[in-house]
């Protein structure tokens, strides 16, 4: 009798020492593939994070790209105006679009990079120079029937070659921010 309780005793003994072990190695293989799991929803999390970034910033840029294209066409409408060459005082369509460049700036600030930050600062400084000339040069005495443009053609002309050097100097410092080095 004392034999069958001995083997009874290592028979249950060995059921549950080979229970302990497979429970042990199904927590440590549980245990890993929870790991992994958490490893990889960190990841995705960081890249989806990255690509909403991506977007906003994509979205910034346009807007001020936009921005700029519809102040530059009120600018070039102001050169071209034959004895429109004075502003109207206060608020008019070319100082709207000016603002609505200030708006779109604002995001650029806010979605950066420094870069990127700093050509749009360059952009929306020749635009308000440009402005600012047109202003002035509205309010010279002279013939007011000539466009400022023929009045002012070296200046007209250098506006022009600034408004080019700083869009494209500004989509030179966006590319890399978009992860678009290729271009």
């Amino acid at each position: 009798m004392q034999d069958t309780v001995a083997v009874a005793l290592i028979t249950s003994l060995s059921t549950l020492a080979a229970a302990a072990l497979t429970g042990l190695v199904g927590a440590l293989s549980t245990r890993r593939q929870l790991a992994h799991q958490l490893t990889v929803a960190r990841q995705e999390s960081v890249e989806r994070r990255a690509t909403r970034r991506d977007e906003l910033r994509r979205d910034a840029y346009v807007g001020f790209l936009s921005a700029c294209d519809q102040a530059y066409r009120q600018l070039d409408r102001r050169w071209l105006d034959a004895g429109g060459g004075e502003p109207t005082p206060g608020y008019d369509d070319t100082y709207a679009a000016m603002r609505a460049v200030d708006e779109a700036y604002n995001l650029v600030l806010l979605e950066g990079p420094a870069p990127v930050s700093a050509a749009g600062r360059a952009v929306l400084t020749s635009l308000t120079t440009e402005y600012a000339d047109q202003r002035r040069f509205g309010d010279e005495p002279g013939d007011g029937s000539a466009p400022l443009r023929d009045r002012h053609r070296e200046r007209w002309l250098a506006a022009i070659e600034v408004r080019t050097k700083r869009r494209i100097a500004f989509v030179d410092a966006v590319r890399p921010a978009l992860g678009r080095d290729d271009c």
